[in-house]
Parts: C-alpha cells; structure tokens; sequence
C-alpha cells in the first residue's frame, strides 16, 4: 500500500517533466481558397482534442507545434467547407490546405464549438471584422457600395453626418484614425467631400477595425486602426467582375502570371453622372475615379514577393471659374520569407502620397498643398509554442509636409509666387508583442512599442519671446497672436525638436465556461500628426503638420472592459464593452483662427486635452436565412482647454465642452434574410443623437453692422439623426451552370424620406426682416439600381 502511494507521488512529479521533455513536431503552411489560391486571413486551425490551435496572419501562414502523435485537424473558415484530417506528426510538416467554398445559403455554413472557444479565449478585443460579401449586401446611397459607411453601423463608429468625409470611433476625431491599404497609409478616405469611399471593395480581401487594445504593431495614431488588405488576384484561371450603376460602374480583372505561382489583379471606377449635366444646361462638373493594382509571384516554398498600388482623383469644376483636383497615391513591394516553420517574416518599402490642387480662373491662380512619406517596415512573427507567440519588428517614416503653394495662372494676375514653408519628420519605432496562453481559462498578451519623433529643419522657422507664439489680451480678454521676435533657419539634416515614448499594451482574456468570456485591455498610444480643421469633418483643403516646437505630440491611454458570450452553437453572439480614453495634447483653436494658407499656425493653436468614454453592446444573428447584427453605443466625448496661468480664461472659460462628434446614443440594426437562391433582401436602420454645434444667442448693432454673439462652443445640437434604406438583391440563372453570372440590386436609401439637418445657418428673413433658422439637408430619399456581373 505504501509502495502504491509513493509510486503515485512520483508519477504526479515527474508526469509534468516528462511531458515537457516529450519530443515535439511543428506543423505549419498556407491556407487558400481552392479555385482562385487567394490566401484566407483569419482561418481557425483546430486541434479539437487539447482544445488548441492557431489562425492564419495576414499573409495565410500558419504555425502550431505539438508533441509526437496523431490529432485531428479542423481547418474552418466562414463561408468554407470545414476541412476534417488526421495527421501523425511524428517530424515536422508543411501542410497547406485548400477550402472550398460553400454554397451562397448561410445555412449551409458549419462553424463547430471549438472554432468559437478559441476566439472566446484570445485575448484580443475592441476588434470588429466585415466580410465583404456581408458589406455588398448592404443597402447604400446611390448603389454604391461603401466600406466606410458599412463601419459606422458598428457600436463605437460614427461619421459627422451625410456628405461628411471621414468616421470618428469612440468618440476620436477623423484624424486620429489610422486608415492603412495593404499596409500603405490613406490620408484622405473619400471620394466627392465624403459621399463615397476611396475602397473599390471587389479588391479588397480583408478588413479589420481596431477601437482599443490595439497590437504593438500599430502606432501613430490615438483613436483606431481600420487595416483593410486588397486580394492578391486568381492564380488558377483569368476572371473579371465588375458592376454598372446610376452614376458609377467598375471593372476588375485577375488572372495568372504562371499558374499557380504568380497572379495580377487591376481595377478601376469611375462615376459619370457629369456627363449628364450638360443636358440640364450645367456647366458644373464632380467625379472621381480610382485604380487598384496587385502583382503576387512565389518565388519559393520560403519567398513570395507583392507589388500592390492606389490610385484616385477627386475633380470638381464650376463653370469654368474654379477647379479642384484632389487623391492619393499609395506603392507598396513586399517580401514574405519563411526563416523556419516558426519564424514568418514580412518586409515592405512603401510610398504615401495625398495632393490637394486648386485652380481659382476668377483670381487667376493655382494652389497646391499635400503630404508624401516613404515607409519601411520589417515585421516578424515568432511561433515559439503553441501557448507563446512573438510578434516584433520595426518601422521608419520620412515626410514631407507641402503646407501651400500658390502660383499666378497669367503674367497680369498681379498675384506674386507664394510658397508657405516645407515641414520635415522622421518617425522610428521598434516593437514586440506576446501572445501568451497562461492556463486552459486565462490568456494575455502585452507588449510595448518605443516611438521617436525628430522634427527636420525647414528654411525658416518663427521665434517669439519666451517661446510663446499666442498671447492672451487681459484687456480683452481673448487669445492674440503673437508677433514674431525673429526668425531661425535650419539645414534639413538639423533637428529642431525631438520626441520619445514609450506605448506599453496589455491585454487579458478569462474564460468563464465553454461559451463565455470576460476580456480588459489597456494601450498607450501616441500621434505626432495633427490635421488642421476648424470644420466637423475633414475636407481636403485641411492641412497636416507635425509635432514640433510649438505643436506637442497626442498622448492616448484608454482602458477597456468587455464580456463576450455565443448561443446555440454560435447561432448567437453578445459582446458588451465599456471604455474610457484620455488624450494629452490635443489641438484647439482660438476664436477667429484662420487655418489657410497660415504659415504660423502655431500662433492660432493651444494644446488642451479630451476624454470620451462609454458601453458598447453588439448582438449578432450569425446562421441560418435570417442574419444581422443590432448595435448601441452609449458614449460622451468631450475637450477643455484651460488657461495656462492664473489670469488666462482659457477655450470655453476653461470648461469641458462636446466635441463636434459627441454622439450620446448611436443605435443600428442590420438585417439580412435569404428568402432563396435567387431573392435576398436587407435593410439599415440609424439613429443618432444629433451633433453638437454652436448657434448664436444674441445680437448687436456697431457702425450699422448686425454682429451676432455665440453662446457656450458647441452647447446645442442638430436634431436627432435617423432613417431606413432597403435593398433587394436578384440573381437571376443562380444554378447556370455558365461562367458568366449576373446579378441586380435594387435599393431605397433614406425610405420615408427623412430631412436630416447637415447643418442649421441663422439668416435675416427677407420679407419680415426677423432672424430664422435654415436647416440644410443632403439626401431625402435616394431610389438606385445597380447591376453586377462576373465571368
């Protein structure tokens, strides 16, 4: 009996070493979809039966290392048959697996338990994913479809209203988002101020969105990170699809370089709906047009290299007496090589450039004005174990800051060349990120990313007495500027001012049972760009600056709290989160600051601070005919920005105020439903709280001049903003057996017509002479039909 016991005691001891010691295997690959190779991000590779496993990055490489022996692997992606293999590792193993994709019935779709477990267990959260086929079903404005307007009906996304251009998450400004395109950096997201988005979604593969608990990876900006990959073209065989709409149509064609081996994709879009003005005697003209370009070769079973591109343009004309050009240009080279099977590197070289242009005929001059950066970035991914997991790598950034250029269009203009001076930055940053599994219930990951700022030298720079370039009027009581004392030139090799910090992220996951979670997340984050604009949204006249002298950089810390559950199988989901954020530094303007072709915006600018927090609740439908999600968001954002002595009033006396994109309660649902193969229908529905703003509560009479006086910035607000779109889609051969497939969408944007207020003006009545209000609205109700195809 005693020997019994002692021979117990020793196996519980020694069990533990000897399974650590155990020989291990790794097996890793690639995973693609069957008919085009397209690689699939985000593909769970289960190992049921020690409930483990790991998911594909960015690039579909997987990794996972167990010990010698034989499992059974589930490879399941949404939209795809679920692969089922028993495996022997007994040496290590490249396996790439190809999934076939399921019929269009969601139905049809199996998602097991253990799939959902795993992500139950990760400890990554604040995160939101779309499909594009999810965000095509979507009704939209004028048939378009939108990758922009498709977020903002997530819990914590907002945009400043109709014909606005940007999105504000969690009660961030738009500059505060970092948009990325295949890792390259979009620095305006619209096309015609707002309407639509710069994202031809037949290119694009992959999107996410991160509101908080944001990887180490990610840095330069304190509100989100939208991270959208375009695909990398159909290896196998020529495909083209594309679309025609009322005032829009586009094109996309891919196909192989060698099969199996390299492919291309093109795209492009392009609207027309100026074509027609003619007929209506209009001289104006507005469009846009956009390309998306891919190059994907294999060099190896260790190397691939991409060459992916963006191009679009933004033109608007007004009877021939002005002229606006405005678009970016994104080049991106890639190299994925495979140092080991547990060891993924990527590194891209990487050319953002945004070019604003304006021609004036009626004053007989152009203007210029944009910012070009050149990108280098080496990311490594290091499958230690199955339970610890590196990322790390590095990032360099030079700019070039045009603020404005202004040239004569004719020799008796009588304008003179005027070139505002050119800002320079460098922005370096080394992180590493770990993904560490602690036990069966709890996982972390945590990490830290060290960022540097050095502000170039400029030909000339702006000094003022005790280094402070605004000035407060005690008499007045208000902010002036302050006259500079004398001016500094710099070579560009020089560093006027330097910035270093450190951005620690921390992030843990605890599983209560099989189906439930609770999630915190913690992230220090910071900007050294600032978008200067004195409107509710971005419009591309606004100008980008660095931190510098004068400007300091944003400074975010934002915790988060979160408790996510399934239902039925996955059927059902629910995540609810709460959060708050502050940010140091943030930018606010005095009275009467005038941004425009301003070459010492230092001295119209103050440095406050912002807060936003609030609670999030995201229920999905996932399976069956019926799918869809209802989001609500309630949420306060707000700045202040006090005196900086005793005598200073400060903006707003000093007091917290909204921010322009302080929505209070932000509700949409999102409804899908698949009558049958070749009838499904969808619908949105939005409210909003309505926006604050700023409205004047008095008047007075000087010089026989009416001047209006304003009350407490932004202390009133827009009506509440709301309305219904509808969407039916037809496919109408769905079981042709013929490559070429079409399919109509009919949609109803805005269905019972609702006049949302873009803005309220306060004018003279011309009849009574008593004031009124003026609401402005862009969109009543908007009827589309759009026809898609692909062959």
């Amino acid at each position: 009996m005693y020997g019994k016991s002692i021979k117990a005691l020793l196996i519980a001891i020694l069990f533990p070493v000897l399974l650590s010691a155990q020989e291990k295997f790794t097996l890793s690959g690639t995973v693609t979809d069957s008919e085009s190779n397209e690689t699939l991000i985000g593909v769970n590779i289960i190992i049921p039966e020690i409930q483990s496993g790991s998911m594909t990055n960015e690039y579909g490489f997987y990794s996972i290392t167990l010990p010698a022996g034989v499992y059974n692997i589930q490879v399941s992606y949404l939209g795809y048959k679920t692969i089922y293999e028993t495996l022997q590792l007994d040496s290590d193993i490249t396996k790439n697996f190809k999934l076939i994709e399921t019929a269009e019935s969601l139905d049809e779709i199996v998602i097991t338990e253990d799939v959902e477990e795993l992500n139950i267990k990760k400890p990554q959260m604040s995160v939101n994913s779309l499909s594009i086929k999810t965000i095509k079903n979507m009704p939209v404005v004028l048939g378009e479809v939108d990758v922009i307007k498709s977020i903002t009906l997530l819990p914590g996304v907002t945009n400043a209203g109709e014909g606005s251009s940007g999105f504000n998450v969690r009660g961030g400004a738009a500059d505060q988002n970092l948009i990325l395109l295949d890792e390259a950096t979009i620095f305006n997201s619209s096309h015609l101020f707002g309407f639509f988005s710069v994202f031809n979604p037949d290119a694009i593969k992959d999107l996410k969105l991160y509101k908080g608990g944001i990887p180490a990876k990610y840095g330069g900006r304190v509100s989100s990170v939208l991270d959208i990959y375009q695909k990398e073209g159909n290896s196998s065989e020529f495909h083209m699809n594309g679309g025609i709409g009322l005032i829009s149509s586009r094109l996309l064609a891919e196909g192989p370089i060698k099969k199996d081996k390299g492919s291309f994709l093109i795209g492009g879009r392009s609207s027309y709906a100026h074509l027609f003005l003619p007929l209506f005697d209009l001289d104006n003209v507005a469009y846009f047009y956009d390309l998306n370009t891919k190059l994907s070769y294999r060099l190896n079973d260790n190397n691939s290299i991409f060459l992916s591109g963006y191009f679009g343009r933004d033109v608007f004309e007004l009877a021939d007496s002005f002229e606006n050009t405005y678009g970016n240009t994104v080049v991106n080279f890639r190299w994925n090589h495979l140092f080991s099977d547990k060891l993924f590197s990527n590194l891209s070289l990487i050319y953002s450039d945004y070019y604003y242009g304006l021609r004036l005929d009626f004053v007989e001059f152009d203007w210029e004005s944009g910012i070009r950066n050149f990108n280098l970035k080496y990311d490594f991914k290091h499958y230690i174990s199955n339970n610890f997991k590196l990322e790390y790598g590095l990032n360099s950034i030079y700019y070039k800051f045009n603020p404005g250029e202004i040239n004569p269009t004719t020799e008796s203009s009588g304008i003179n060349p005027f070139k505002l001076i050119d800002k320079y930055a460098f922005e370096n940053a080394i992180y590493v990120d770990a993904e560490h599994k602690l036990s069966n219930r709890l996982s972390v990951s945590y990490g830290a990313r060290l960022s540097t700022f050095h502000r170039l030298g400029q030909d000339e720079l702006n000094i003022y007495e005790n280094d402070n370039p605004v000035i407060f009027n005690e008499d007045l009581n208000l902010y002036e500027k302050a006259e500079p004392i004398g001016t500094e030139a710099f070579n560009r090799s020089d560093v006027i001012e330097s910035f270093t910090n450190i951005e620690p992220r921390f992030a843990l996951a605890y599983q209560l049972n099989d189906n439930s979670s609770v999630k915190a997340s913690y992230n220090r984050m910071s900007q050294y760009l600032h978008l200067l604009s004195n409107t509710n949204s971005p419009t591309p006249l606004d100008v980008w600056t660095p931190s510098g002298k004068y400007v300091k950089p944003q400074l975010l810390d934002q915790v988060a709290l979160g408790y996510f559950k399934t239902f039925k199988d996955n059927e059902f989901s629910l995540e609810v989160e709460s959060f708050y954020k502050t940010i140091q530094n943030r930018i606010d303007y005095i009275d009467g600051a005038d941004l425009i072709a301003n070459n010492a915006i230092e001295q119209v600018i103050l440095n406050g601070e912002a807060r936003a927090y609030g609670l999030e609740v995201l229920f999905r439908k996932n399976e069956g005919k019926f799918t869809g999600w209802l989001a609500y968001t309630l949420s306060k954002s707000e700045q202040r920005t006090p005196g900086r002595t005793f005598v200073e009033t400060g903006i707003n006396n000093g007091e917290w105020y909204n921010t322009p994109f302080d929505k209070t309660h932000d509700v949409s649902l999102t409804a899908n439903y698949e009558l049958n193969k070749k009838w499904s229908f969808s619908t949105n529905f939005l409210f909003q709280t309505g926006q604050p703003a700023t409205f004047p509560n008095g008047q007075y009479e000087y010089n026989g001049i009416v001047i209006p006086s304003y009350e407490a910035r932004n202390s009133s607000r827009l009506p509440a903003y709301h309305r219904l779109d509808l969407a039916v889609n037809y496919n109408p051969k769905p079981n042709s057996e013929k490559k070429f497939k079409g399919q109509w969408i009919f949609g109803v944007y805005n269905v019972y017509n609702r006049r949302n207020a873009a803005n309220i003006t306060f004018r003279g009545n011309r009849m009574s002479g008593n004031n009124e209000a003026v609401r402005l609205a862009i969109f009543g109700i908007v009827p589309s039909i759009s026809y898609n195809f692909k062959f």
